[in-house]
């Protein structure tokens, strides 16, 4: 199971690259395996990670002697205890989610497709600097009861059952951005009201799920 799990974030790791969401060793995957996660090495690239190189070790920490995860381990730690439904973890340094963290405002409900991620606003974690114990907290805080947050000045991370899932929310989030900043750029987005949020609550119970007999 871990070879095909490690395989499976090598493929994501590169996916988020073809896509555009991560340039160079920017962003990191992890997926969680009982009470340790398989999480990408320090310095990664879309071109060189392989499966060998993905790191195993406790959710809580320290890593082994010898192997060298990301620096933002302890976010997907602390992603992983804030949110017991996660599987798989993915950060990002994505264009438009960066450009909105970089304005310090979390991604409002300007198209009912916000609210997929679990409330009227995708919400934004506080700035602390990358790899700290701070980072760490102020996402895992920020991502309770949401798909994802954004990171003030850095980026944005998500959260899903699985690494497919993770990824399509990871870029269905930068969609989202970049449209909400074209639209704030032709004008002042519409947001949408209190009730029309819970309407869209109600729709998404159902949404993706068959007809009940």
């Amino acid at each position: 199971m871990t070879d095909s799990l490690a395989a499976s974030l090598v493929e994501t790791y590169k996916a988020l690259a073809r896509h555009g969401l991560n340039h160079g060793s920017s962003g990191n995957v992890s997926a969680r395996v009982g009470a340790e996660m398989l999480v990408t090495p320090t310095g990664a690239t879309a071109e060189s990670l392989t499966p060998a190189q993905m790191v195993r070790m406790p959710i809580l920490g320290p890593a082994a002697a010898g192997s060298a995860p990301s620096s933002e381990w302890p976010m997907h730690a602390a992603v992983y205890a804030a949110c017991p439904e996660a599987g798989c973890v993915i950060h990002s340094h994505a264009d438009a989610c960066t450009a909105l963290a970089c304005l310090g405002e979390p991604l409002p409900a300007f198209h009912y497709m916000v609210v997929g991620f679990g409330g009227a606003t995708v919400p934004i974690a506080r700035y602390a600097a990358f790899g700290t114990p701070a980072l760490a907290e102020a996402a895992g805080h920020a991502i309770i009861g949401h798909k994802a947050c954004l990171l003030e000045n850095h980026g944005m991370i998500v959260q899903g059952p699985d690494a497919a899932t993770a990824l399509a929310t990871a870029l269905r989030l930068e969609t989202l951005a970049r449209q909400f900043l074209l639209a704030r750029g032709a004008g002042t987005p519409r947001i949408l009201s209190a009730e029309e949020v819970a309407a869209a609550k109600e729709r998404y119970k159902t949404y993706g799920k068959p007809v009940p007999r």
